[in-house]
């Protein structure tokens, strides 16, 4: 580590401020590795024991992860904000980095706008409007979830924080997609959960891998119904009753079978990170069961839902990737203890919603021509996406705006790319245990651009080698 960013603290609470402004600072950057307990005792001139309880406080806070074998290096996106610039990509490259919808597929908001009546609320008033409640409450319905009512929420994000907020408890056991999107991994981190990896396949979870964490104690289970990020998978019938009846059935790790494991060795889909669970493992039906329907309808795929008929249960859908990013608003239905718990929370904090953002979602949501617009788009994020998976040695994707390619060396793959003109995600950021890969976002690649950059992946996955001189 650099001398100007020598960690410096003589208690726990001076340790983890030397080491969050380190990171905040660019000293420490994401991935590095940090002394071990031992030797950066002895540079504190304090106890070991005061630096495990350090580390154990920054793991908590999501600042570092610790894995077996690995010792305990700073988390790819610790929530901290930066004090330095974030970079930016060269002018001539095409980003297929960041994940957003195109926007030339989103409706115009500003069409909306015209003539919106503003709602006008104040203190005291029903949280979410009836405008908005009927329309979701109907989706929702539609797709097999039983929404007696909702909650709006500032985004997908938002709403499986304060889901998990409202049931579980730091040290708490949560199974985690893997590959899985690196918001709910990172959040899971902060909140002090553990994470389980879960292997998945084209069609979601395995019920192996989900019946192995079972087992392990999870408390809680977070899981893509549909325009998985990154591998884009999406539950079948068949693949959503197989989990269903692993949820339902005694969490000992016997109750399923199949599915293959996408990229080998996420399929010990058991293992908890960070040591084991603590207390007696709960009954799988105790479980609680977060869908995450952060794309909606523009997945392309039908909701397959775990959640009818569970005790505890949330399912949290975003409008963000198909009417509008800015919107910033998410629906969340659920069972009665959680929805109560998550809106009187909410009522200690923002209170709720903006209701002239809940009536603009509504507007848009309830308009025919807007949802046929939204069904265009998933036709066309599907062709975009299957023109790139046609060439390249890519995971199954039957839904969603990304693709998963596996690779040798992510690093080496990433950099390739970006010598040629394309920004893509290395994989670290998404995976636990599984393989190396790239994460591609195919939302703005237009299938004419295909041949080219599956051309450049595998330049960049297998480049030419080199020969001696003459």
């Amino acid at each position: 580590m650099p001398e100007q960013y020598q960690l410096k603290g003589a208690s726990v609470n001076e340790i983890v401020a030397s080491v969050e402004g380190a990171v905040a600072g660019g000293g420490l950057q994401a991935g590095e590795a940090l002394p071990s307990v031992r030797r950066l005792a002895a540079e504190l001139d304090v106890s070991p024991t005061t630096v495990a309880a350090a580390l154990a406080e920054l793991r908590r806070r999501g600042v570092v992860v610790s894995r077996p074998r690995s010792g305990t290096r700073v988390a790819e996106r610790p929530p901290l904000r930066p004090a330095y610039p974030v970079a930016h990509l060269p002018e001539s490259t095409r980003d297929l980095v960041t994940g957003r919808p195109d926007p030339a597929l989103l409706p115009d908001l500003g069409a909306a706008l015209r003539g919106l009546e503003p709602p006008n609320r104040g203190y005291g008033d029903e949280p979410v409007l009836p405008e908005l409640a009927e329309v979701a409450g109907a989706a929702f319905a539609a797709d097999g979830v039983p929404a007696a009512r909702i909650c709006a929420v500032n985004g997908a994000l938002d709403g499986i924080e304060r889901v998990l907020v409202a049931h579980l408890s730091p040290g708490d056991a949560v199974a985690v997609e893997d590959p899985g999107w690196p918001g709910v991994l990172d959040l899971a981190r902060t909140l002090g959960l553990r994470l389980v990896p879960v292997a998945v396949d084209g069609r979601g979870m395995i019920p192996a891998a989900l019946a192995a964490a079972l087992s392990a104690g999870v408390r809680a289970v977070i899981h893509t119904p549909r325009g998985h990020n990154p591998c884009g998978s999406a539950l079948d019938e068949a693949r959503a009753r197989e989990l269903r009846a692993v949820l339902d059935g005694p969490a000992d790790g016997r109750s399923a079978r199949g599915g293959d494991v996408l990229d080998g060795p996420s399929g010990r889909g058991g293992e908890v990170l960070d040591g084991p669970a603590d207390g007696p493992s709960p009954r799988g039906g105790d479980v609680l069961v977060v869908e995450d329907d952060h794309l909606g309808p523009v997945a392309g795929t039908p909701w397959h839902t775990l959640v009818a008929g569970r005790r505890r249960w949330a399912a949290v859908r975003s409008v963000s990737k198909w009417l509008g990013p800015d919107l910033r608003l998410a629906v969340v239905a659920g069972d009665e203890s959680t929805l109560a718990r998550v809106e009187g929370r909410q009522s200690l904090g923002p209170g709720w919603v903006s209701g002239l953002v809940q009536r603009l979602t509504a507007r848009l949501w309830a308009d025919p021509a807007v949802i046929a617009s939204v069904e265009r788009a998933a036709e066309t994020y599907r062709e975009r996406r299957e023109a790139l998976a046609a060439l390249v040695d890519a995971a199954p994707a039957p839904s969603g705006i990304n693709l998963w390619v596996p690779v040798p060396d992510e690093d080496a793959a990433v950099r390739g790319l970006l010598a040629d003109g394309w920004a893509v995600a290395a994989g670290a950021r998404y995976r636990l245990s599984s393989g190396s890969a790239i994460r591609v976002t195919t939302a703005e690649l237009r299938p004419d651009e295909a041949p080219a950059l599956a051309a450049a992946i595998e330049r960049a996955v297998a480049p030419p080698r080199r020969t001696r001189a003459a």
